[in-house]
């Protein structure tokens, strides 16, 4: 049995017609006519009612369309990884991005991997985690920076950072001159935080709610460089990654929080069962152990 006759198979049940499946695959009727014949005398059954005026298959050719699918399939699979393998100097990456971290030593990651493998190209795409998600779910990122916890029914992750969020106010604010803050402390506050699509504002919310009170939010941004400006020009207040507060400016303050602190815990994450690229897997691998030598170097 040919690969190629359970290809013309399954070409005419979609199209449910014999000649318009011979033009969709540049070949003539009578040749996938035979081709079908042929496959129907070396399996000793029939695999189409003729007897009407519209082809019908046959109890026997459901059964063979089920499996010719899952063969074809399994065949495109096979061509689509060798393709991979031999072709790591091509490829493209789509990467997930959540505006809310500072991405410099990721992207010297990405530079390291681009050093050894220069023609792979990177698509890096700014989104809060619950998009990033939606997309890798949806086949429409590879992979994803997500604030964990993430669903581990669907996605493969590794945490790679974890640190505390600090509370940013204006030099003027009263509370500017303290070591540490007791969440508790900040229920008559106006908040700025980032909007709905990013997890940050739903552990804030609840954190919040945690220490006895509900959060006044007098504006949301999916930008942490946006914040900063309103909370110096004084709005209000907010609460940003550690690292984050490393690159704000001397017109706010960073001041820690506690009773409780507020944690948060970054991962990359690819869909779990999900064919990925042969250059994804890759990076994935030497992304791992780049943060591996970061760690043990600490």
């Amino acid at each position: 049995m040919d690969i190629k006759h359970l290809h013309y198979f399954i070409e005419v049940t979609n199209f449910n017609s014999f000649s318009k499946a011979a033009e969709h695959l540049f070949i003539t009727q009578p040749t996938i006519s035979k081709m079908i014949k042929n496959l129907e005398v070396e399996l000793g059954v029939e695999l189409f009612d003729r007897s009407r005026k519209k082809i019908v298959l046959t109890d026997a050719g459901r059964i063979l369309l089920e499996q010719a699918k899952l063969v074809d399939q399994a065949f495109h699979n096979l061509e689509t990884e060798l393709d991979n393998l031999l072709e790591l100097k091509k490829g493209h990456i789509r990467i997930g991005l959540p505006p809310v971290f500072d991405a410099h030593f990721f992207l010297k990651i990405i530079g390291a991997f681009h050093k050894i493998y220069p023609g792979i190209t990177f698509q890096l795409l700014e989104d809060g985690s619950k998009k990033i998600e939606e997309d890798v779910a949806n086949n429409d990122l590879d992979v994803g920076v997500i604030v964990m916890p993430t669903k581990n029914e669907v996605f493969e992750y590794f945490s790679f950072m974890e640190e505390d969020l600090m509370l940013i106010l204006p030099r003027s604010h009263s509370l500017a001159n303290k070591t540490e803050i007791h969440l508790s402390e900040l229920s008559a506050e106006s908040f700025i935080l980032f909007n709905k699509d990013f997890v940050l504002n739903d552990r804030i919310v609840s954190s919040c709610n945690l220490a006895g009170f509900h959060p006044h939010v007098i504006s949301e941004s999916s930008q942490w460089s946006f914040i900063e400006e309103m909370v110096a020009s004084e709005l209000g207040i907010s609460l940003l990654p550690e690292s984050i507060c490393r690159h704000l400016h001397d017109h706010v303050r960073a001041v820690k929080v506690v009773n409780p602190s507020i944690k948060w815990n970054l991962a990359i994450i690819w869909r779990k069962n999900q064919y990925l690229s042969y250059a994804a897997k890759e990076w994935l691998q030497f992304t791992k152990a780049q943060f591996s030598k970061m760690n043990l170097n600490k």
